[in-house]
């Protein structure tokens, strides 16, 4: 008597493609738990506490049509300044994307924090910061060895992990994400889960590429 295995193969289908989302899961949840708890491990909750270190780095976040900062980069400038007054380090370092003279981050940054009271030659422009990976990348290039990261609370798990990653001795403060657009606010949250992949994969392609060296 012949009997049906078309049921038998729909179990083992179903079987085989739960395994299969499972180490999917697996594979993306591994390195997301891994930058956010390094990053974890290096929040300041209360900027008072801001150890000393040798810059202030503030990554970039936008500038307003007019050519001002945004109300996030506001906030982290404004931070900074903060900072800088308290003695925590000698130089504010604003990284951001100053490619295009017409849209230059790092320059309305400069300018934000000077009418804060920070002296010019304190604030350091750093205009290929195009992300986070790459601001931290040329900080340390630069010739820094420790830094207080200032960025919006949601982006600083990732950007300290960036940062240790990059051979920076990288503390954070972590500043409001409030916002008056409530969808973008969540669309940017819900972004730092594929970005702390790909904040995971940068620091292991650079890790094996010194390790070839």
């Amino acid at each position: 008597m012949l009997t049906d295995r078309r049921p038998r193969v729909r179990v083992r289908r179903r079987l085989w493609l739960r395994v299969v989302v499972g180490v999917v899961l697996a594979a993306a949840l591994v390195p997301f738990g891994w930058v956010q708890a390094v990053g974890q491990a290096a929040v300041v909750p209360d900027p008072a506490d801001a150890p000393r270190a040798d810059a202030v780095l503030v990554l970039g976040a936008g500038l307003r049509p007019d050519g001002s900062p945004s109300t996030y980069l506001r906030r982290r400038l404004d931070a900074a300044a903060q900072l800088y007054a308290d003695g925590v380090a000698p130089v504010v370092v604003v990284s951001g994307d100053g490619r295009d003279r017409r849209h230059d981050e790092p320059r309305a940054m400069r300018a934000w924090l000077l009418e804060r009271g920070v002296p010019a030659e304190a604030v350091e422009l750093d205009r290929e910061g195009v992300d986070t990976t790459a601001s931290c990348r040329r900080a340390h290039d630069a010739g820094y060895d420790s830094a207080v990261v200032v960025t919006q609370d949601y982006h600083l798990r990732r950007a300290l992990f960036s940062c240790r990653a990059a051979g920076l001795d990288a503390s954070g403060i972590g500043v409001s994400s409030a916002s008056v657009e409530p969808l973008q606010a969540i669309v940017w949250r819900l972004r730092e889960f594929p970005a702390s992949l790909e904040a995971a994969w940068d620091a292991y392609v650079g890790d094996a590429a010194t390790s070839a060296d």
